[in-house]
């Protein structure tokens, strides 16, 4: 049974379920799950600064403490709101957390590697490009996202 499918949102720079008439749409799993993966919430580490100068380290709902498997969920892309760009840190910080919250993915076998790029598009526009390696060899399927850093 396939998952829920997720699709990207370009207009308002979010993830969103695929709605049919009378039904939720499926497929697409590997892209479901790294829209869940980048764009959830993880929670932040205790060094990391957060960007609205809370004290909200944010976190998925879903995450519990127990260190299961997989790790928390999600990514902490969401740090890198408000941050003065476009700077080479802010790139490198980008890729860091792609890489974090994706590595599940290759620790459970869903893929073998990923090949992971991260550059400006404009000013205030991160954009990325993940390269995912199947398992068992074929071709590698390419996922090209961008969203806002202000």
């Amino acid at each position: 049974m396939s998952d829920i499918k997720i699709y990207w949102d370009a207009a308002n720079g979010r993830g969103d379920w695929q709605l049919l008439a009378n039904d939720i749409a499926t497929g697409d799993d590997l892209q479901s799950a790294l829209l869940f993966s980048l764009f959830s919430d993880r929670e932040a580490a205790d060094d990391d600064v957060i960007p609205d100068g809370s004290n909200d380290r944010r976190g998925w709902w879903g995450d519990d403490g127990t260190d299961d498997v997989t790790g928390l969920t999600g990514s902490r892309l969401w740090l890198l709101a408000r941050r003065k760009s476009p700077t080479d840190e802010t790139l490198r910080d980008a890729y860091d957390y792609i890489v974090e919250a994706i590595q599940w993915l290759v620790e459970t076998s869903v893929v073998a590697r990923f090949d992971v790029s991260v550059q400006w598009a404009r000013a205030d526009m991160l954009a990325s490009m993940i390269v995912a390696w199947p398992p068992c060899g074929g071709a590698p399927q390419t996922y090209n996202w961008a969203w806002g850093t202000n």
